[in-house]
């Protein structure tokens, strides 16, 4: 394996009872209209950002929490988790107001500041941003979200709720209106992004919630691969982390999007974990706009999410890449969503999802195009691999279209991995896991294969890790 430094090269070896003690600022539990004036008075959030907050926590009010997802859990009591944690602010000069030593300590275990570029988000604020003046240099803007709302207002105000609006969702209006830090990215036009830049969220309270937002604008011409990460550690109770994301394409812009989901997925007992439900939504505003979803779910007691791309402009691009695991009794109804209304615009999704153990993994899918989406085209493959008699896999995928001169293409399958295929291998000298996890990478081969080199190794060796 390669020797380069790699931000998630510990990520995946830590036990998950790893977590930090420190002293920390924290409100009290429940939600309401104090809480929300509270967290953006600690955050000295100008007066227009509390005014978006609590138009959306008016109209939070007013919704139910949907329950079509193919999974199982407990109501959740919302006044019942704080909304605000972060750690005393560091005496240190110069090092960032939330960068203490015991969080730096926590980053350094896990491997997160060999990383060149990576703005770092503990509980509910940004701790750290790293290479954000010589970025600046460039033009390219890249610092937390927080920041952002403080020194780039204007930026902020045009493009919040635009992609994904106020009232979309349950969990993103919630998002809106308690949202605690996060991600802003600006490449100007006809800038090439020099290094990858990355996110890292780590939950580390108990009893603590995280909102992150992440915003990412894409002017003419530019280009951005940009890698989130995350973790952890085991509670005895669940927590929830409903996450946004917006980004915002220009003509010929485009972007490589990488997740890697190592949330906490609990005990056997289905005790703690993580509720993952996230909103991920990329509109290509312009011509010849591209977008290219690479994700790995592997963590989270429940993961629900659908990472989407409106193809508005015309010979726009969306590719979609995933494989989603699952073991011990995790529940994953996850998938993607385009929406074709340019011409001749173009989607590709490859999606493996793996169930072991107790786990039930669920591939859900919306292929939309509209009337005057004259030759657009769509290609879907979706494949699930199976590992016992207790697990179960599904596949939930919905087509319309409104266009005669489009082509729509979808194949998807079934299968599990026999005695006989594990018997040929141990005869060859190969132990029962050495076997599982050869079967597996030659499962995923045509998704690791469109990956950089060293992601590709570091994702062989997560696949084979997991299946200890």
């Amino acid at each position: 394996m390669s020797k380069k430094k790699n931000i998630f090269k510990k990520l995946f070896k830590y036990k998950e009872g790893f977590y930090t003690k420190l002293k920390t600022k924290e409100i009290k539990k429940g939600i309401n209209k104090n809480i929300i004036k509270k967290i953006s008075k600690i955050k000295k959030e100008p007066s227009w950002m509390l005014k978006i907050r609590l138009k959306a926590y008016k109209i939070w009010k007013k919704m139910n929490e949907p329950h079509w997802l193919n999974a199982k859990y407990k109501k959740i009591n919302y006044q019942n988790y704080k909304y605000y944690s972060a750690p005393k602010k560091s005496k240190k000069k110069n090092n960032g107001d939330f960068f203490t030593k015991k969080v730096e300590h926590t980053f350094n275990k896990l491997g997160i500041l060999k990383k060149k570029a990576v703005d770092i988000i503990f509980d509910s604020v940004s701790v750290k941003t790293k290479y954000e003046e010589k970025l600046s240099k460039l033009g390219i803007i890249f610092c937390s979200f927080n920041k952002a709302i403080k020194k780039y207002p204007k930026l902020i105000k045009k493009y919040i709720c635009k992609v994904v609006p106020i009232n979309d969702n349950f969990f993103s209006t919630l998002n809106t209106a308690v949202l605690s830090d996060g991600t802003f990215i600006y490449i100007p036009k006809n800038i090439k992004c020099p290094i990858e830049l990355s996110s890292y969220f780590r939950i580390n309270s108990k009893n603590t919630n995280q909102f992150e937002r992440t915003l990412i604008i894409l002017k003419k011409n530019s280009y951005l691969e940009y890698l989130e990460g995350c973790s952890s550690p085991t509670r005895k109770k669940h927590q929830l982390h409903a996450a946004v994301v917006e980004i915002i394409l220009h003509k010929k812009s485009e972007i490589k999007y990488s997740t890697v989901q190592n949330w906490s997925l609990g005990n056997k007992k289905q005790k703690g974990g993580i509720y993952n439900f996230v909103t991920k939504r990329c509109l290509c505003k312009e011509k010849k706009s591209k977008i290219s979803w690479i994700q790995l779910e592997i963590g989270s007691s429940i993961t629900w999410k659908y990472p989407s791309t409106i193809l508005l402009g015309n010979n726009s691009l969306s590719n979609f890449n995933s494989i989603s695991i699952t073991k011990l009794n995790q529940q994953s109804d996850t998938g993607t969503k385009v929406i074709h209304i340019g011409k001749k615009t173009k989607s590709l999704i490859f999606s493996k999802s793996i169930s072991m153990n107790h786990s039930k993994n669920t591939y859900r899918s919306l292929i939309k195009i509209n009337k005057k989406s004259n030759k657009s085209k769509n290609f879907t493959q979706c494949n699930s691999l199976i590992i016992g008699n207790n697990c179960s896999s599904h596949a939930f995928p919905k087509i319309k279209s409104k266009n005669k001169n489009s082509v729509i293409e979808h194949e998807t399958s079934s299968t599990y991995i026999k005695d006989e295929q594990i018997f040929f291998l141990q005869q060859r000298g190969i132990n029962y896991n050495d076997s599982i996890s050869m079967i597996i990478q030659g499962f995923c081969k045509n998704i690791i294969n469109l990956l950089p080199l060293d992601f590709s190794l570091e994702i062989q060796e997560i696949l084979y890790n997991n299946l200890k």
